[in-house]
């Protein structure tokens, strides 16, 4: 919801699942350390979303970021992928139904620290 009101691109956990069996996409969990220790996309990686530098992301500018947070009401996500976009990164998406949402489509989690 918000990260179409910000003008960004989004993707449904299923088309980010299908779309992860074929290409190389960084994905960022920015909900909390602890909510990501419970259960996250497989290989997301973890930041707060206002406070990342630009050596938490890929090095090359046109790689696909996928940015998630809690559910569709949270807009961490789309806060961090509109920060992206201002660092230069020109593929930057939102997975707008969030862990909630990835969840509910019963695809696959990891846990740990």
């Amino acid at each position: 919801m918000f990260a179409r009101l910000m003008g960004l691109k989004t993707v449904s956990p299923r088309k980010l699942h299908q779309m992860m069996q074929d290409q190389s996409i960084t994905v960022m969990d920015v909900n909390s350390h602890q909510s990501w220790a419970n259960a996250h996309v497989p290989g997301a990686g973890n930041l707060d979303p206002d406070f990342y530098r630009e050596s938490d992301l890929p090095e090359d500018k046109a790689a696909m970021l996928v940015f998630y947070c809690s559910n569709p009401m949270c807009n961490k996500a789309p806060r961090a992928a509109r920060r992206a976009k201002k660092m230069g990164y020109s593929d930057a998406h939102v997975m707008s139904a969030g862990i909630i949402g990835w969840a509910a489509a019963k695809l696959p989690t990891e846990t740990g620290i």
